[in-house]
This record gives C-alpha cells, sequence and structure tokens, in this order.
C-alpha cells in the first residue's frame, strides 16, 4: 500500500513539474514576441551584413542626413545615410545598418513605417565612394539653435565638470560617473534606439571641438534647453564607420 502511495506522489510531481516548464516555456515566447514587435524593435533583416543594392528612386537631404528611396530587384524601401549627393536614377551599394521602425523626423515632420540608417555609401555609379573623414571630438558640426553667446555655469558637486574638462581629463574619467550642466544645441532621435545630444556650456574650443559634448540617453529635451546631465563618461570610443570620439557621454539622465 505504502509502496502505490508512493508511485502516486512520483507521478503527481512529474505532471507538476511538466506542466510548470510549459507554463514558463509559453511565458517565454510570449516575451520573445512582444520583443520583435515592438514600435522600436529591430527586424532580423536590419541586423544582416549584407549591401543594400538598387537605384535612387527619390531622394531628399535634411537634418543631416540624404534620404534614399531605394529600389532593388525584389522590392522599394527607404534607407538614409549621412548627407550625401545622389541623383535619381544613380545606381548605389550602400552598407548595411539598422532598421527603425515607426520612425519620426522632425525635420521632415514624417514617419517612416520603416527606414534603414547605413553604415554610409560603399560605391556610386559603378565607382569606389571616397571614405568618411574620421570624427574624432564629440562634435559633428553642431551649432547652437541662435548666434547668442553660450555661458552656462557648471553644475555643483564633486562629480560635476565642465565640457573643456572632461575633454581635457578623458583619460582619468574613462568609465566613471560625471555630472554636466549646459545648454542642448543638437538633438537627434531614435539612433540605435537612443537619442543623441550635443552639449555645449561655453567652454572649450570649437576650433578642434572640445566646446561640444555627445550625449547618448534615452531622455529627449529640446534643442535649445539648459539641462543637467548625469552620465558615463568614456575615452576613445569607437562605434566604427568612421564615428570616433575622443570623449562621449552615455547612459545620460536629464533633468532640468
Amino acid at each position: 500500500m505504502k509502496k502505490s502511495v508512493a508511485i502516486l506522489s512520483l507521478a503527481l510531481l512529474f505532471v507538476t513539474i511538466a506542466f510548470v516548464n510549459l507554463t514558463c516555456a509559453s511565458e517565454y515566447s510570449l516575451s520573445n514576441e512582444e520583443t520583435h514587435t515592438s514600435p522600436q524593435g529591430v527586424s532580423p533583416q536590419a541586423m544582416s551584413k549584407d549591401p543594400l543594392v538598387g537605384t535612387v528612386a527619390e531622394t531628399m537631404n535634411s537634418g543631416g542626413y540624404t534620404y534614399i528611396l531605394l529600389q532593388t530587384k525584389a522590392k522599394m524601401f527607404w534607407v538614409a545615410i549621412a548627407e550625401s549627393t545622389v541623383t535619381v536614377g544613380e545606381e548605389v551599394v550602400l552598407a548595411s545598418g539598422m532598421e527603425m521602425i515607426e520612425f519620426h523626423s522632425k525635420s521632415l515632420d514624417r514617419t517612416f513605417d520603416s527606414i534603414i540608417f547605413s553604415e554610409g555609401m560603399i560605391s556610386q555609379g559603378g565607382k569606389a565612394a571616397p571614405k568618411p573623414q574620421k570624427k574624432t571630438y564629440g562634435s559633428s558640426g553642431a551649432k547652437p539653435s541662435t548666434q547668442k553667446e553660450i555661458k552656462v555655469e557648471k553644475a555643483g558637486g564633486g562629480d560635476a565638470y565642465t565640457v573643456s574638462e572632461l575633454f581635457e581629463k578623458r583619460k582619468e574619467l574613462d568609465n566613471k560617473d560625471i555630472v554636466l550642466k549646459g545648454e542642448v544645441v543638437k538633438v537627434t532621435a531614435r539612433i540605435m534606439n537612443k537619442n543623441w545630444l550635443h552639449i555645449q556650456d561655453g567652454t572649450g574650443s570649437a576650433q578642434d571641438g572640445t566646446n561640444d559634448m555627445v550625449v547618448t540617453t534615452m531622455d529627449l529635451p529640446a534643442v535649445g534647453d539648459t539641462v543637467t546631465i548625469k552620465g558615463v563618461l568614456f575615452s576613445d570610443k569607437d562605434f566604427g564607420s568612421g564615428y570616433k570620439y575622443n570623449a562621449i557621454v552615455e547612459f545620460g539622465q536629464v533633468s532640468k
């Protein structure tokens, strides 16, 4: 009798374990599905290493980007690259990139159902494209929204630095928490699933780019806002494709 009870208990235990595993598997599958269908998600095709080959069906320049409606043998879709000169009917080969879903361009006041931010031009009109100029500082030509002189007082506290101090001390501050106060002079939203800010406080040199600090963040302030940012400074950060920063602040938390 005791043996029968033990066998029955063991059988119930196996059934319970199987049910729990099945439930967890279902929840895991649902979680993954939600991730892939998220409006900010990246489709599997976006991570392809294959180049984008086709003909320019439509093009426009705005906000520092060239938008290309690319006609390939299989389909037609939008691609964005750093501002370049292309013409309708021209054959181009573009590097792979990241696809953004429901991307809204403020400068165009237009929402793209899908657009791929390519790493750049590989060839144009059958000829190799020129290599992009290396960006070695936080600034990529950003200018204040007005011609007024920017002068923002340094934030308080031991972790607070000016823009010029962050460039000057970037080696010793590498991978360290910092606080930066300044004016937002440029905003590029939803690139690589984060927002890119250019911050200036009146310190540093415009000639060598040490007056402009790039900050990546999930927050989205407006151009002209004076903000305080808590983040992590990284020295000599290389994102590839010629985009290298002597200093950049990442994981920024923005407050006014």
